[in-house]
């Protein structure tokens, strides 16, 4: 049977909806979402098998790739994350752009009053709140702008098939994405122009046919039924994540970063249904993980008043976390202060989950061996 294969990666700025589209594709919960801007740290791979149809399309295997969000860089993190997207658009078979159409109308009404030339202030004199309030505001749109036409220029020397992606159409009236779909396509030849709302899974389907369409034959990557490459500590991990910046704001969930420590999971023959009502029974699996953050005050904040906070992120994770592996999970969290580790390769760098295993790896070798 002829299949096709190949990797689409996945552009766009913070919030564009990337992981929420990678999660609708695969069904399952692959890469976490929040409302705030780089949630999405490292290359995340989704697997979706789709099946032949008579007439319309062959059998193909899709890896889609969902990159950290595009965005000016600002510490070393922020370069690793921003390598991350350069890396994904050199190993790709397809690239799509991904943009947010309500923020996108926002964007366009927000250069209308950039044009306008600000109040005049006599040199000297105090800003006053509201008019110190609106610079900031419009400073962070024209950032927005701008990080918005990098994306642009980021596939401009590409030599293979774009397509735009207009997403969140739920959310804006019918008539003005016309003038917002003509705006865009005239900034690059597009293979495709699609509109959908991953929220919604509105789309989704004629997305995965067209993909297929530009995809070459060749071989499966991954097993079947395989929906990421991720191992299931790094996706506790981020799952951890995810509830540090649902419950934490300011700079707190940016200066933060989960690392699992321990690991006891019990065999695999022993594990029950995720969907089995007897919760009590299902096998348990130990896990330790340490939060890290760059000061005294970020830590307070994470552990909140008598450890409530630091209580009420564990036990959201735990609940996450048990329905991915199907057990029970006891699950400890303990807070490191690692005073600017977004500077520090050597840091940075274990963090990467492949280097975790390779380091798991080894030392388990050692062990072995003594």
């Amino acid at each position: 049977m002829t299949v096709r294969s190949g990797f689409v990666s996945i552009l766009g700025r913070p919030n564009a909806g990337k992981s929420t589209l990678v999660n609708a594709l695969t069904g399952e919960k692959v890469a976490i979402v929040t409302s705030k801007p780089q949630t999405t740290r490292n290359r995340i791979h989704g697997i979706v098998e789709v099946a032949a149809k008579k007439g319309k399309h062959h059998a193909a295997q899709i890896i889609f790739v969902d990159t950290p969000g595009v965005h000016k860089p600002n510490t070393l993190l922020d370069k690793q994350m921003m390598q991350v997207v350069y890396d994904a658009l050199e190993s790709r078979d397809i690239v799509i752009v991904m943009v947010d159409a309500s923020r996108r109308l926002q964007l366009a009404e927000a250069e209308e009053k950039l044009a306008k030339a600000a109040q005049p202030l006599t040199p000297g004199d105090p800003v006053p709140d509201h008019i110190a309030g609106e610079q900031s505001r419009r400073a962070r749109q024209r950032e927005e702008i701008s990080e918005d036409a990098f994306v642009f220029e980021l596939i401009k020397k590409l030599d293979c098939p774009v397509f735009l992606l207009i997403n969140k159409i739920d959310l804006v009236p019918r008539d003005e994405l016309l003038p917002l779909i003509t705006e865009l396509s005239a900034l690059h030849p597009f293979k495709e122009v699609l509109l959908i709302s991953a929220r919604k899974r509105d789309g989704i389907e004629a997305l995965t046919e067209k993909l297929v369409e530009y995809l070459p034959e060749g071989k499966r990557y991954f097993p079947k039924d395989q929906f990421t490459d991720q191992p299931e500590r790094f996706l506790a991990a981020e799952l951890i994540r995810e509830r540090i910046l649902m419950e934490t704001g300011e700079e707190v969930p940016y200066a933060s970063a989960v690392v699992i420590e321990q690991w006891e999971e019990p065999p695999v023959s022993t594990r029950k249904s995720k969907l089995d009502p007897e919760h009590q029974k299902l096998p348990l699996t130990r896990i330790a993980a340490a939060i890290y953050c760059e000061r005294d005050g970020q830590k307070a904040i994470l552990i909140g008043k008598q450890g409530t906070k630091l209580k009420a992120i564990g036990a959201s994770a735990r609940k996450e976390i048990e329905h991915l592996l199907g057990t029970r999970v006891f699950l400890e969290l303990h807070i490191i202060v690692e005073p600017g580790w977004r500077e520090k390769r050597g840091f940075l760098d274990t963090l990467d989950w492949r280097r975790q295993l390779d380091d798991l790896a080894q030392r388990k070798t050692k062990t072995e061996e003594q």
